[in-house]
């Protein structure tokens, strides 16, 4: 049995592992390249057979973990990809979103290098077109938490919930008398819609995600006045709350906050977007999957008091109706995707607002090296933004504590279930300073590099 490590390996994205048991091929996860030293793996062939690969397993449906799977059916994949109920229709959601906004930015981006005689340093066209996303999604098979499936005789897969966002996973894979476990991306206890990340008892290996493994989120001040706080000194001097958003769960839990926080009259009554389309999907499907979902959210449904409604708030699909935002002559609200500024709609609303002092742009999630969030994030002076640099001039903040993913406190507490502990333990979906910090807690842990294969014996 031999597993080979393929992404986001001493870096956050592109997660993407293929286990071998025999001669069953197993890929879990094949996300999306994002920070921009390594976007050339996106375009390269992939490291694998697509025809060769028997199953896809797919832990949750964010880009860096499913962003890739129209272009690995496009290549020759024709497998099932198995993942949970709410996760087959996110990820549909989600690779059509990213097949059209890539046509979108080629066509784009053509016509700017026509116009200016330039080449830049990638294909001007799309890795997949909405037709490879349709494809893919019809590809997928959803399976429940807990449901033991077989894969072929002898290997099996279970779903457990790691209350990350809406649907997410761990893996349980029983081989050989062995149990691989698949972390998954971690969530944090006690978040607000999504249930807690359940315990494993056990696995001889695991790969286990270590984003925050260097960092705690139980110091920072609660979220809520956090975020109450940027919204009422920002409002106070006229000027636009603009929140680089993640459209699935960070999305919905800052609508969650933000309802609260109006029905408590604790902001000012002025008008909340959400301008993404996918997120505006997405917000669908949260309504759709409430068994999903917490004891909390639950009782807040049976209460008349729709936690993803109030009043003041719009969702925003429309082209013409984004644009219009910009023409308030009033202080707003703006969530906008994408989460880390690397396209979509939050590069408009940054272009007219970043270089306003009384304006806000507010990260509330990870930014990986080399995106145009991590560049903001760290103090840039100026950013570039459809091929021009823009001054910064507004405010930076950032809240921690929303991130959908644990802290080192939480990695830890989640691998200290499993009795007897593993034999070995993999550190990936983290940057090398997070995954080595991680790694000292941990006796059994290693980090590997990009490309390495190891025998589970």
């Amino acid at each position: 049995m031999k597993l080979t490590f393929l992404g986001a390996n001493r870096q956050v994205t592109g997660s993407r592992y293929l286990l071998e048991v025999g001669d069953l091929r197993l890929m879990i996860d094949c996300g999306m390249f994002q920070e921009r030293h390594v976007l050339a793996r996106n375009w390269d062939d992939p490291p694998v057979a697509p025809a060769s690969i028997d199953y896809l397993l797919l832990t949750h449906a964010h880009l860096d973990h499913a962003g890739l799977i129209p272009r690995l059916v496009n290549q020759g994949f024709d497998g099932s990809i198995v993942t949970t109920e709410p996760t087959v229709e996110l990820a549909e959601i989600i690779m059509l979103d990213s097949a059209r906004i890539q046509q979108e930015d080629a066509a784009y981006k053509k016509k700017r290098h026509r116009k200016e005689g330039r080449k830049g340093p990638h294909p001007i066209e799309p890795l997949y077109t909405v037709d490879d996303a349709q494809n893919a999604a019809d590809l997928f098979t959803a399976v429940r938490y807990d449901q033991r499936t077989e894969l072929s005789d002898d290997v099996y897969v279970t779903y457990r919930e790691a209350g990350h966002i809406l649907g997410s996973a761990s893996l349980v894979i029983e081989a050989e008398g062995k149990r691989i476990v698949f972390s998954g991306d971690v969530g944090q206890n006690n978040k607000p819609l999504i249930r807690d990340p359940a315990t494993i008892d056990g696995g001889d290996y695991v790969i286990l995600e270590s984003t925050y493994g260097d960092r705690s989120h139980k110091d920072e001040t609660d979220v809520v006045d956090q975020l109450c706080d940027i919204v009422n000194r920002t409002i106070e001097r006229r000027g636009n709350v603009v929140i680089p958003t993640f459209a699935v769960e960070r999305a919905q839990e800052l609508v969650y906050h933000l309802a609260q926080l109006a029905h408590a009259d604790r902001i000012p009554d002025v008008p909340i977007f959400l301008d993404s389309p996918m997120a505006v999907n997405v917000t669908e499907v949260f309504r759709r999957h409430r068994d999903y979902m917490d004891e909390t959210t639950h009782a807040l449904f049976e209460s008349g008091q729709p936690p993803l409604r109030f009043p003041g708030f719009k969702l925003v699909r429309a082209v013409d109706d984004s644009i219009a935002i910009n023409e308030l002559r009033q202080p707003c609200v703006i969530m906008s995707s994408s989460g880390m500024c690397t396209g979509g709609r939050i590069k408009h609303h940054l272009k007219r607002n970043i270089g306003r002092a009384d304006s806000t742009i507010v990260f509330v999630g990870y930014q990986a090296h080399g995106t145009l969030g991590r560049h903001i994030m760290n103090g840039a002076e100026e950013v570039r933004i459809h091929g021009k640099q823009w001054p910064v001039h507004a405010e930076i903040a950032q809240i921690h504590g929303f991130s959908a993913h644990g802290d080192r406190e939480d990695l830890l507490n989640w691998l200290s279930h499993m009795n007897p502990p593993p034999k070995r333990v993999f550190l990936t979906h983290g940057d090398e300073d997070a995954a080595l910090a991680l790694q000292s807690a941990i006796a059994q842990a290693e980090v590997p590099h990009y490309g390495d294969q190891v025998d589970l014996d």
